[in-house]
């Protein structure tokens, strides 16, 4: 949970900031249980790499208010969605976990961005 005490924060701010964490938790999960499932695989582990570096690095961006915190937020949702949908396609429980968490980080990230 975003800390409260972040004031320059909205409501909406701090659950994509959430958003944005979560992500990058479950991300580097799905990466670690696929890395061991071969070439298969590779792909979902570069998008979940992808995705928790680019979330990490918008929620840090939220949280000291950068100017550039909405540009990063659209790449952040582009990212998250083509994660999303590379971990549908397998049906791990680790790939279904990221894919949801992938969607409401997109979701959110988009709506910063706009």
């Amino acid at each position: 949970m975003a800390l409260d005490d972040i004031d320059h924060l909205s409501d909406d701010e701090k659950e994509c900031l959430d958003n944005c964490l979560e992500a990058a938790q479950a991300c580097e999960w799905c990466a670690d249980e696929c890395a061991g499932h071969g070439e298969e695989m590779a792909e979902c582990v570069r998008l979940c790499r992808d995705v928790a570096d680019v979330a990490t690095l918008h929620a840090r961006f939220m949280a000291r208010d950068s100017d550039y915190s909405g540009d990063l937020a659209a790449v952040c949702a582009d990212v998250c969605e083509a994660c999303a949908d590379e971990c549908d396609q397998h049906d791990h429980d680790h790939c279904q976990t990221c894919a949801r968490v992938c969607r409401e980080c997109a979701e959110t990230c988009r709506s910063m961005a706009a």
